[in-house]
C-alpha cells in the first residue's frame, strides 16, 4: 500500500456500484430500533465478487434492522461504507481510487464518516489510515456483524486476523438480515467461506480464513424464504464450491444440497460458481443432469495445464486429467457449457508452456473462458519464485489467447443459430433501449454473454424476470441474437 496515488479517474474504474434502497427479503426495519438512532443515512460502494456484494448485502441488512436509513445516493449519505477487494493488483488499485473518490465526498460538507470494510483491510489496515486520513474506520471479513457499533461511532475494532481461531471467523446464516442489491428475480446464496487450498498465487486463505461450511438446514430455510418472495434464479458461491460438506463429514456434500434445493417450490434455476477440478464427482454428474432446474453450466477455473506451471502454482492435475475431465462432464451432461480461466505469465511460464495451453483450449473449445495476468502478490508463494514475466509478454499471451477464443466462441455460438432455448429475460439491453436482454442456462450473471431479444412474436406480452423460449437468429463473439416466440 506504500505510496498511495491521491488521484481518481472515473473512467478508468470498473467497480461495480449496488443499490441499496430498502431492506430486502432477508432483512426487516425494527421501528423500535429506528427510534433509537439518529437516522443517519447510510450508503455502500460494493466492489469485486458475488462473494463480496454478499457481505455488502449482509452489512446494509443489520444497520437496516438497526433503524438506520439505506440510501443509494451517495452524495446524500451521512456514513458510506466501501467494501473492497484486495486479491490482485488491478482490484487493489480500483478498490484506492474508489476509497479516494468518496473521501471527496468528505469535503463537500454532507459525508460525516468513511468506513473502509473488505479484503483491502485485511491486508492493509494500518496502511490505509495512515495514509487515507479521510477513513474513520475500518472494518475486516470476519467483523460484519460490529457494523452498526462502527457506524454509531460506539466502538473501534481492534485489528485481529482472519486465520485466528474458529469463534473470530464470521460466516452468516438463515437468521442473518441481509438486504439484496440484485434483481428481484436473482439472488447469490453463500455455502461456505475460506478456503484450504495452498495455490502459489492466492492469498485467499490468508484474508478469508480456513474452509467453513453452512449445515444445509441453514441454506435450504434461506433458499425457501427467498423462492416464496419471488426469487427465481439462485447461485450458489463460496471459494471452492465443489468441497461444500467436507469439513462437516459430508459425503457428496454439493450433489445432495443441490438435489435438496432443486425441489423447493419456486426454484426455477439452480447454478454453482468456482469449482475446483478434482472435486467434480459423478454424482453431482448425475445431478446436474436429472435434475432440469440445476443448469446445465460449470465454472471450473483451471488456471492452466502444463504439468511444470501447474506444480509451481501448487495444484493437481494436468493436460491429460483435464481433457479427460471435460469429456466426462460433456457425455454425463446433455448440452452443458463450461467456463474456465486461465493465468497467464506464472513465474517459470514459457513458450512451449503457453502454445500447450493455447493447444488445449482449441481442442477443448470452452463455451466461456476468461484470462487473467498473473499478479505477483506479496505474502503469496509465488511472490518468492524466479522467472517472472515482464508485463508486455503477459499481455501478449492474454491478447492470443481471447483473440483465438473469440473466434472459437463464436464458432461455437453459429452452432446455435435455429435453435430454441429458455432465456431469462432481464429487461432492456444495456447495449441499446432498443433490444431486450436475457441469459440462458448457459450464461450467468455478470461474467458471460447475453441473448439480446430484437423481435417479439405478436400477443407476447414479456417483462423482467419472466421465461420465455428465444429461437436464436444470429451469432456474435459472444452475444446471441434471438426471437421471443413464446413465454
Amino acid at each position: 500500500m506504500s505510496g498511495t496515488t491521491r488521484k481518481t479517474n472515473g473512467n478508468n474504474s470498473q467497480r461495480t456500484r449496488q443499490s441499496f434502497g430498502s431492506p430486502g427479503p432477508n432483512s426487516s426495519a425494527h421501528a423500535s430500533a429506528a427510534q433509537q438512532n439518529l437516522r443517519q443515512k447510510v450508503g455502500m460502494v460494493s466492489l469485486g465478487c458475488p462473494k463480496n456484494l454478499i457481505d455488502s448485502e449482509v452489512m446494509m441488512g443489520m444497520l437496516a434492522r438497526q433503524g438506520f436509513d439505506i440510501t443509494s445516493d451517495q452524495t446524500a449519505a451521512d456514513v458510506l461504507v466501501v467494501n473492497t477487494c484486495g486479491f490482485i493488483d488491478s482490484a487493489r488499485q480500483e478498490s484506492v481510487n474508489t476509497i479516494l473518490e468518496m473521501a471527496q465526498l468528505k469535503q463537500l460538507g454532507k459525508l460525516k464518516r468513511l468506513i473502509v470494510a473488505g479484503c483491502l483491510v485485511e491486508r492493509y489496515r494500518d496502511d490505509l489510515q495512515r495514509e487515507i486520513p479521510e477513513i474513520d474506520a475500518c472494518i475486516g471479513v470476519n467483523q460484519l456483524a460490529d457494523i452498526g457499533e462502527v457506524v454509531e461511532q460506539r466502538r473501534v475494532l481492534p485489528v485481529y486476523s482472519s486465520t485466528a481461531s474458529a469463534p473470530e471467523l464470521y460466516l452468516y446464516d438463515e437468521t442473518t438480515p441481509r438486504l439484496r442489491s440484485t434483481a428481484p428475480y436473482t439472488a447469490y446464496v453463500k455455502i461456505a467461506e475460506g478456503c484450504d487450498h495452498t495455490c502459489a498465487f492466492c492469498i485467499i486463505p490468508q484474508l478469508r480464513g480456513k474452509f467453513r461450511s453452512r449445515s444445509p438446514e441453514s441454506i435450504i430455510r434461506e433458499v425457501e424464504v427467498l423462492a416464496a418472495q419471488g426469487v427465481k434464479e439462485f447461485v450458489l458461491v463460496s471459494q471452492d464450491t465443489t468441497t461444500y460438506g467436507s469439513d462437516l463429514a459430508l459425503k457428496d456434500g454439493l450433489a445432495n444440497l443441490l438435489d435438496r434445493l432443486a425441489s423447493i417450490s419456486g426454484v426455477e434455476w439452480l447454478r454453482f460458481m468456482y469449482c475446483y477440478p478434482t472435486a467434480i464427482t459423478d454424482e453431482l454428474l448425475r445431478v446436474m443432469a436429472e435434475r432440469e432446474n440445476v443448469c446445465n453450466y460449470f465454472d471450473i477455473p483451471l488456471q492452466h495445464v502444463s504439468r511444470s506451471v501447474l506444480a509451481r502454482m501448487r495444484r493437481g492435475g494436468g493436460r491429460d486429467s483435464y481433457e479427460r475431465l471435460i469429456e466426462r462432464i460433456r457425455r454425463r451432461v446433455p448440452q452443458v457449457g463450461i467456463r474456465t480461466t486461465f493465468i497467464v505469465g506464472f513465474p517459470g511460464e514459457t513458450e512451449d508452456d503457453f502454445e500447450e495451453l493455447m493447444d488445449f483450449a482449441r481442442t477443448v473449445q470452452f463455451d466461456r473462458l476468461g484470462v487473467f495476468t498473473y499478479s505477483d502478490e506479496e505474502n503469496s508463494a509465488g511472490f518468492q519464485l524466479d522467472g517472472k514475466i515482464d508485463q508486455p509478454m503477459m499481455k501478449r499471451r492474454e491478447r492470443l489467447l481471447m483473440q483465438q477464443q473469440a473466434r472459437l466462441s463464436k464458432r461455437k455460438n453459429r452452432e446455435l443459430v435455429g435453435n430454441r432455448f429458455k432465456v431469462l429475460l432481464e429487461g432492456k439491453s444495456k447495449q441499446t433501449d432498443l433490444l431486450l436482454e436475457g441469459r440462458m442456462q448457459t450464461q450467468a450473471p455478470e461474467i458471460d454473454g447475453s441473448v439480446l431479444i430484437n423481435d417479439v412474436a405478436d400477443g407476447l406480452s414479456v417483462q423482467p424476470g419472466d421465461f420465455v423460449d428465444v429461437e436464436i437468429t444470429e451469432a456474435h463473439d459472444y452475444d446471441l441474437i434471438g426471437r421471443a416466440v413464446s413465454g
